[in-house]
């Protein structure tokens, strides 16, 4: 029995060691491993940060949450991989801070929606650059998919701009006020108590 043991804990105890070169050259690969991740994010980490139209330009005179924003996308992180996933984390926090005072003019759904998708974007980046194991190419993907819905945003401001610059046209206000449905008489009236 005695026997059985020490063989037992000397198999276990071989089993344990590790070989310092396996160790080292593992090391080694995860390390480049990580160097072409960051190369790759690196490459593709490329924001549209600029106005792309004129309504766009004077939103950021006076949204100071658009203005961050797009000065936050502008900025590019360059050290390391650490310091794309704070920028990714601040850039997170950024998008969730545009729905906070929305010019009135533009707070509507369609500018709500589209900055929904932004945010949701953002957020997939940030969370899968910190993951173990990245996915850099799904985090490229991401990036140029949020320039795409950032174009879109963008584009649906100059758009409400332009509607609401078209001039109504006379009795055109009586007329959409008569197409109110929560305006009509309603068609069983209320008895009268007489007294």
């Amino acid at each position: 029995m005695k026997l059985f043991f020490s063989t037992l804990l000397l198999v276990f105890l071989c089993s344990c060691q590790e070989d310092p070169k396996a160790r080292a050259l593992e090391q080694e690969k995860e390390t480049q491993k990580r160097e072409v991740i960051f190369t790759n994010i690196n490459k593709g980490w490329n924001f549209n940060s600029q106005p792309t139209n004129e309504t766009s330009k004077e939103l950021t005179t006076y949204w100071s949450e658009w203005r961050v924003f797009l000065n936050e996308l502008g900025q590019k992180p360059k050290s390391s991989i650490g310091a794309f996933q704070q920028k990714a984390k601040t850039l997170s926090k950024r998008a969730l801070e545009l729905n906070i005072n929305i010019p009135f003019q533009y707070n509507l759904p369609e500018v709500k929606s589209r900055i929904a998708v932004v945010t949701t974007k953002i957020n997939a980046i940030n969370l899968y650059i910190h993951l173990n194991q990245i996915p850099d190419k799904k985090i490229v993907q991401l990036v140029q998919e949020v320039n795409t819905e950032v174009a879109s945003l963008q584009a649906q401001f100059n758009e409400i701009k332009a509607k609401s610059e078209i001039k109504i046209e006379d009795g055109e206000g009586d007329m959409i006020r008569m197409l109110d449905t929560t305006r009509a008489i309603p068609t069983n009236p209320v008895p009268k108590i007489i007294k």
